[in-house]
């Protein structure tokens, strides 16, 4: 099973803003730090003044767009996809029976539900409706958005399932009777928090949450981890462990593992390091291990999937390996480990899943999928390849690790509408289960990959999608984002919304695969952290570049989209490159490096980005943060900012600051604040129907002209 329960990267992909004592304190402290900052007070979240301020400029930016030739036909087109039956429900077998969560027109904020595995193959299977989330907000008068759950294993019969007031970060914990589908009465409930919550035994949990004071990191995360008895208040639970204030965060959880039950405290001093304490009788033992290794276990078998390389028993096993070795054996000091990964130049590690007898590992060569079953044997890995896609990104999970061999496989890319397919290990071939229908016309476009050379002479691979026989005239409306940060790869998808707003109009599309992310594992994301950042920079700056070169477009037709760190690095290409582009799309963005630290979940990234109020860093952040950097009098290309009000992960103050600032300097910019959606930006398809559409409309209009 993977242990590691962090994924608090401020990544894109994904409420009421929620009133704790931490957050709001975070959102106005130190503001001593930026003194000079006239636009301090946009930090204020639900100010009178500040909610003005975006309700203003959500006027202009609606109007502008509204009235756009072809935006609204878009819009109907995006939700009419996004409310589309012909989508995959993705599903999750607890017991007998799959489980699946839904959104649709007739049902905006969504339907958990469950059928059979026969049903499910069905084109049209019959769903038994476990939780009706419209249903429980109006009889509930809360504005609750689905946030997932956590079943009771092995019994599968009750599950915490959490709920968000618009879709922030923070949820409201509430057990679950999956037999009456009832919430249990008298059963645990917590409170609305950042919680972290593992079931220990039926009448048992482990919970990190808001205890109240100093009970949270300084990035608004539980360091105190308690055990809490069924029937006793929740002020009576027992503390098993503490973090230190300045950590990243705590957390425990357990596994229930081939017949194994391993229960685990985690703790993160910082995002890409932990320390993990495994449960022995009534003692917690410390595992062994480089920091910032990641640990699974696998039955009876520890595995360590390794961000550094680690020299041990005179064998050294470079960044990227996994590596196995026996659990007791581990414990008592024997360090033999069989190798069960080694990435080369081009190849690194992407996922790992797992069956009853096999783990599942999709690699990555040179950014193409490359999945392969391997079983333990002899102190060996028999490895066994399963069929990919050429251009594609494949996806495989194991369906009942417990009790079968079967797993799920989904293969997506550009162009090919996304499958579902059920396979078995052992067995030849899959059987296709699912299919998306096509959502738009991808007659007469290819996929294509090519490579630009970075500043410092690194190769930065790139996909291109476009029509066959592109024209290289320099007149082609493009498209080109990117994210590098975090160690998350950008991979291939079939992406209905961009395939019918950009690519069927025409326009190409371009995905850079740039250092920062984890396209050829832990060293390409390492060649970019901290005081290495402007790599990342240089990478997408040398991709635009080659498609100028190469004549597929030219400053003007080239317009850039990214979010979240995407944003980041959007703003960086404001400030440090405006003449290579001709419009900008950037959602819920960090920008003000200055202050980012003391923003909400802010102060977790420092090992990604550094500390600011460290002079040794704060001196190559300054070199790039977008908000320090803004200038008067520069030609920067129209820029689109987007967030949501109730981001509790990145503080819309970066967005609302960065717009003011260039507005004040009398650029082109267009801003708009959902004032729902969490880090997604939108809470239902509705509100991301509308968000893609004033997007797409934006660039489109600004790269015609």
């Amino acid at each position: 099973m993977r242990l590691s329960f962090k994924c608090r990267a401020p990544s894109a992909l994904l409420g009421v803003f929620l009133f704790l004592r931490p957050l709001l304190l975070l959102a106005a402290n130190d503001v001593s730090a930026t003194p000079d900052d006239p636009n301090l007070w946009l930090e204020d979240i639900t100010g009178e003044k500040a909610l003005q301020w975006v309700r203003a400029q959500n006027a202009v930016s609606t109007r502008q767009m509204e009235s756009a030739p072809g935006f609204q036909a878009l819009q109907n087109r995006l939700l009419d996809i996004l409310n589309s039956r012909e989508r995959i429900p993705q599903v999750a077998k607890h017991g007998p029976l799959y489980y699946n969560f839904w959104r649709d027109d007739k049902h905006t904020r969504g339907l958990w539900r469950r059928t059979t595995l026969e049903e499910y193959k069905k084109s049209v299977p019959a769903w038994e409706t476990v939780l009706d989330l419209d249903q429980l907000a109006a009889t509930e008068k809360e504005n609750w958005i689905w946030h997932g759950y956590n079943i009771l294993k092995p019994s599968n019969d009750r599950c915490l399932v959490e709920l968000s007031h618009g879709g922030a970060d923070a949820v409201v914990i509430r057990e679950f009777n999956l037999n009456s589908k009832q919430f249990v009465p008298d059963g645990f409930t917590l409170p609305e928090a950042k919680s972290d919550v593992a079931w220990r035994d039926r009448d048992t949990l482990y919970i990190g949450t808001d205890f109240g004071p100093d009970s949270l990191t300084s990035s608004g995360y539980p360091r105190i981890i308690k055990q809490w008895q069924r029937g006793t208040p929740m002020s009576q639970a027992r503390t098993v462990f503490e973090a230190k204030p300045s950590d990243e965060s705590a957390g425990a959880f357990v596994d229930h593992d081939h017949g194994e039950v391993y229960e685990w405290i985690q703790r993160a001093p910082t995002f890409f390091t932990d320390e993990m304490f495994l449960r022995r009788g009534a003692q917690w033992v410390r595992i062994d291990k480089p920091a910032d290794a990641i640990i699974r276990t696998f039955g009876k078998l520890l595995l360590l999937r390794l961000r550094s390389a680690w020299t041990v028993n005179n064998n050294t096993f470079p960044a990227g390996s996994l590596i196995a070795a026996n659990l007791e054996d581990y414990l008592q000091g024997r360090r033999d480990f069989s190798v069960v990964f080694q990435p080369s130049a081009r190849v690194s590690l992407s996922a790992i899943s797992e069956t009853q007898h096999y783990l599942v590992l999709t690699e990555l060569d040179n950014v193409h999928s490359r999945p392969w079953l391997l079983r333990p044997s002899g102190g060996q890995w028999e490895r066994t390849p399963i069929q990919a896609p050429a251009f594609g990104s494949v996806g495989i999970e194991g369906i009942d690790p417990e009790e079968s061999d079967d797993y799920f496989v989904t293969e997506t890319d550009f162009l090919t509408p996304s499958s579902l397919l059920l396979g078995a290990a052992g067995k030849p071939g899959a059987e296709k289960i699912k299919s998306l229908p096509s959502f738009f016309d991808a007659s007469g476009l290819e996929i294509q990959q090519f490579e630009a050379q970075s500043r410092d002479g690194t190769r930065v691979p790139y996909f291109q999608v476009g029509p066959k026989g592109l024209k290289l005239d320099g007149h082609n409306i493009t498209l080109l984002t990117g994210y590098g940060g975090f160690e998350i790869p950008m991979l291939p998808a079939y992406s209905p919304a961009r395939g019918a707003a950009w690519l069927e109009r025409g326009g190409v599309f371009v995905l850079a695969n740039i250092r920062g992310g984890g396209e050829f594992g832990p060293q390409w994301h390492e060649a970019a952290r901290k005081e290495n950042r402007q790599r990342a920079y240089d990478d997408f700056i040398a991709v635009a570049e080659d498609l100028i070169a190469r004549s597929v477009t030219a400053p003007k037709r080239l317009g850039i989209e990214g979010r979240s760190n995407g944003g980041l690095l959007m703003g960086v290409m404001l400030t440090e490159r405006p003449d290579l582009f001709g419009a900008i799309h950037c959602g819920s963005p960090l920008l003000d490096m200055r202050r980012y630290n003391k923003l909400l979940a802010g102060a977790s990234w420092m090992d990604e980005y550094g500390d600011p109020d460290k002079p040794e860093d704060w001196a190559y952040i300054q070199k790039y943060s977008p908000y320090q950097n803004a200038r008067a009098g520069r030609a920067y290309p129209p820029i689109l900012i987007t967030t949501s009000t109730r981001d509790d992960r990145v503080h819309p103050g970066h967005a609302r600051k960065m717009a003011a600032r260039l507005e004040e300097q009398g650029h082109q910019v267009l801003y708009y604040e959902n004032i729902e959606g969490g880090h997604g930006a939108a809470a239902n398809n509705r509100q991301a129907a509308f968000m893609d559409a004033l997007a797409y409309t934006f660039l489109w209009t600004e790269l015609s002209r």
